[in-house]
C-alpha cells in the first residue's frame, strides 16, 4: 500500500498537471540574498499547491490562474542556501545545462552559443511560472509578480517566455507545430489518491498496470528500487521537493513538412502514416501498436483504450517501429525484464508550445519563433532526463538501431537513418521495409537550465533563511 503524498506540500503540476491555455514564465535574478529571501515570502503564500481543485460550497474551485517556482543552482548560491546543503545537491544540478551541452547532444545548431541570451548569459536564478485560462489572468498575475519584485529592492526580471494551446482554426488543442497530438502518456504516480489507468504506470506480472513509485519524481519517497532517491540536506530542505528540466526546443517546422511530404511520396503509406511511423501514433493520438493501418478516434478519446499497449509483441517492430519516437521514450517491456529497466528511466512532461500554428497548407518556415517548451520533472536528473536524452534519444543500440537517433528530436549527423521495418509475413508494397536517409535537423535547443522545485514547506524555509544543516 502507497502512503497518501502531501499533495499541499507539494507544487502544483508536478503529480497532476495543469490544462490552462495560457503560460508564461518569468526569469529572474537575485542580486541580494536578503532581497531574494523578501521576494520569496512575498510570493509563498500564493504558490500553487498539488491539492485537488474541488468545486461546490466551501471550496476552492479551480483558479483563473496558477503561480509555482523553481531555483537552479546559482539561485541557490545567491539566496545563500548554506554551503553544506549546497554541496549536497547532485553534480549534474549543480553543473546546470549549459555546461553538460555535450553531454545531451547540445551541440551544432544547439550549441549553447547559439541559445537565447537569457540563457547564455546565466542571469537566470528563478523560474516563475504563471498558468492561466485566459490572457487577462496572466497578465494580473504577472503584474503582482511585477510589485513584488519592485518591493524586493534586489531582485530582477530579466525575460520572459509566453506559451499556450496551439490555436488552429479558432479552437485550442493538444497538438504540437508538427501536427501531433501531444501530452498523452505522462505517468501514473502512486500515492496521489487517483485510479490509475492502463499504460501509463508500470506493466505488472498479471498483465495489469500499476502507478510508479512516488520516489521516481519525488524527493524523500521511496522509489521503484525501495529506496529513497539521493537529496539534499536536510531533510526538510528535500521533502517533497523534485528536480526540474526546462528546454525551449524550437522546431523546424518547414523541414519537417517538406521531409515529410518527399518522403511520403516515396513510402508506400504515404504521409499519414509515415508520419505515424516517426512519432509510433497516428497524429491524432492513435497508437500504431492497437491500430497500425488507420486512425481511431474512438479509442484515442478513450483513456482507459489510447495507452493501454506494450511492446514485447511487436520485438519486430512491425507495428510501431523499433526507432519511433514513443519507443524510445518509453520502452515498456521491450527490454526484456517486463519493464523493469524503463521503470527507472520515466519522466513527467509538462511540455506546452510557444509561438502561433502555421496551417498545414501553407509550407512553414525554419526561422519564425515556433517550439516546444519542454519541461521534465523527476527525482533523479542524470537518471531519467539526461538517460533518455543521451541513451535513448541520441544513440540507438538499445533498440537495435546502432547509433541511429531518434528522427524527431536527436541530433542529426549526415549518416543518421531511421529504419522503418515491414512485415515479413505480408511481403506486399505497404509493408516492405523503408529507409529514411539524409535527415534534416527538425528541433534545436534554444535555451534552459536544470532548477529545484522546493515543495511550500521547504520554500519557506528558503525565503526566511533557517535552512538547518544539522
Amino acid at each position: 500500500m502507497s502512503p497518501e503524498l502531501q499533495l499541499n506540500d507539494l507544487q502544483g503540476n508536478t503529480v497532476f498537471g495543469y490544462r490552462f491555455p495560457h503560460a508564461r514564465f518569468l526569469f529572474a535574478r537575485v542580486d541580494r540574498a536578503e532581497s531574494g529571501q523578501r521576494f520569496l515570502r512575498s510570493i509563498v503564500e500564493d504558490v500553487t499547491t498539488s491539492a485537488r481543485w474541488e468545486s461546490g460550497p466551501g471550496r476552492s474551485g479551480t483558479p483563473v490562474s496558477t503561480l509555482n517556482v523553481a531555483i537552479n543552482y546559482p539561485g541557490l548560491v545567491a539566496l545563500e542556501v548554506p554551503a553544506r546543503s549546497l554541496a549536497s545537491f547532485p553534480g549534474e544540478y549543480q553543473q546546470g545545462m549549459k555546461a553538460r551541452a555535450s553531454l545531451n547532444h547540445d551541440t551544432g545548431c544547439s550549441d549553447p552559443t547559439r541559445w537565447d541570451e537569457v540563457w547564455r548569459s546565466g542571469a537566470v536564478h528563478l523560474l516563475l511560472s504563471i498558468y492561466g485560462r485566459d490572457p487577462g489572468a496572466i497578465e494580473e498575475r504577472t503584474t503582482r509578480i511585477e510589485r513584488a519584485v519592485d518591493a524586493s529592492g534586489g531582485v530582477a526580471l530579466v525575460g520572459r517566455q509566453d506559451a499556450g494551446k496551439l490555436v488552429i482554426e479558432g479552437a485550442y488543442t493538444e497538438r504540437e507545430h508538427f501536427g501531433y497530438r501531444d501530452g498523452i502518456g505522462n505517468p501514473d504516480i502512486a500515492g496521489t489518491g487517483i485510479a490509475g489507468r492502463p499504460g501509463r504506470g508500470k506493466l505488472a506480472a498479471d498483465g495489469s498496470w500499476r502507478p510508479l513509485a512516488a520516489g521516481e519524481f519525488l524527493l524523500g519517497q521511496p522509489d521503484e528500487a525501495d529506496e529513497t532517491p539521493v537529496a539534499p540536506v536536510p531533510v526538510q530542505l528535500a521533502r517533497n521537493g523534485t528536480f526540474l528540466v526546462y528546454r525551449k526546443l524550437h522546431q523546424n517546422v518547414a523541414s519537417f513538412r517538406r521531409y515529410l511530404a518527399e518522403q511520403g511520396r516515396l513510402y508506400p503509406g504515404g504521409p499519414d502514416l509515415l508520419a505515424a511511423k516517426f512519432l509510433g501514433r497516428w497524429q491524432d493520438g492513435t497508437p500504431l501498436e492497437r491500430s497500425p493501418d488507420r486512425t481511431d478516434p474512438a479509442l484515442v478519446a478513450d483513456p482507459n483504450r489510447n495507452n493501454d499497449f506494450h511492446y514485447a509483441v511487436d520485438p519486430e517492430g512491425v507495428r510501431c517501429p523499433l526507432s519511433a519516437h514513443i519507443r524510445r521514450g518509453n520502452p515498456r517491456d521491450a527490454d526484456g525484464f517486463g519493464g523493469t529497466i524503463t521503470n527507472r528511466h520515466r519522466i513527467i512532461r509538462r511540455g506546452i508550445s510557444y509561438g502561433s500554428w502555421i496551417p498545414e497548407d501553407q509550407p512553414g518556415d525554419d526561422d519564425g519563433e515556433h517550439g516546444i517548451l519542454f519541461i521534465v520533472l523527476n527525482a533523479s536528473i542524470v537518471r531519467q532526463f539526461e538517460f533518455v536524452q543521451q541513451q535513448w534519444m541520441n544513440y540507438g543500440n538499445d533498440f537495435l538501431q546502432g547509433n541511429d537517433r531518434d528522427l524527431l528530436v536527436g541530433t542529426h549527423r549526415p549518416q543518421d537513418k531511421m529504419v522503418i521495418q515491414g512485415d515479413p509475413a505480408r511481403p506486399d508494397a505497404r509493408k516492405r521495409p523503408f529507409l529514411c536517409t539524409g535527415l534534416p535537423q527538425f528541433v534545436e535547443t534554444r535555451g534552459g537550465d536544470y532548477f529545484f522545485v522546493p515543495g511550500i514547506n521547504a520554500l519557506r524555509h528558503i525565503a526566511t533563511g533557517t535552512v538547518e544543516t544539522h
